[in-house]
């Protein structure tokens, strides 16, 4: 009977992280071996702060979850300690964080991610962290269509000052 219990509560776990794939933009995994409790609970704060929730699990648990989520391209990076980041709003948050993190602390090494149900080398992980935040990229597209409306202003106050100056 007891085996029956583990078993189950495996099966639960296992469950529970292919829901987290699967409803998650981001899922990013990273190699945590060397960081010390203080720069852990230091990464843990930051990505609690961005609304990420931060997990370490076993390989072959997540292996099961990744069949499950139909994401078995993740298991080439399922080697050794395994901490995972998921983000449900944000598909920048968690890679930015992480990356800015493992620059500063060479212990923390990127593996790869999955975005929106695509997995991604640690190459494309690195350039979606340098992309700017979503608040970011809107304050650019409305600068963008700000541009021809100011530049039309300036263009009427010129005229319209020539014709001061012209009368």
């Amino acid at each position: 009977m007891a085996n029956a219990k583990v078993i189950q509560a495996k099966q639960e776990s296992v469950d529970a992280v292919t829901a987290k794939l699967r409803e998650s933009v981001t899922t990013v995994v990273v190699d945590y071996r060397g960081l010390n409790v203080a720069q852990v609970t230091e990464l843990r704060k930051q990505l609690r702060e961005a609304g990420i929730e931060f997990q370490v699990l076993k390989n072959s648990l997540l292996r099961r979850a990744a069949a499950a989520a139909e994401l078995t391209e993740l298991d080439s990076v399922l080697t050794g300690p395994t901490a995972i980041a998921f983000s449900v709003d944000d598909v920048v948050a968690p890679a930015k964080i992480l990356n800015d993190f493992a620059k500063k602390n060479d212990a923390l090494e990127l593996k790869g991610a999955v975005v929106e149900g695509r997995v991604i080398g640690v190459e494309e992980v690195k350039a979606l962290a340098e992309l700017p935040s979503r608040d970011g990229l809107l304050s650019m597209l409305l600068s963008v269509l700000q541009a021809p409306v100011r530049n039309f202003a300036l263009a009427v106050k010129a005229v319209a000052e020539k014709e001061e100056q012209g009368a």
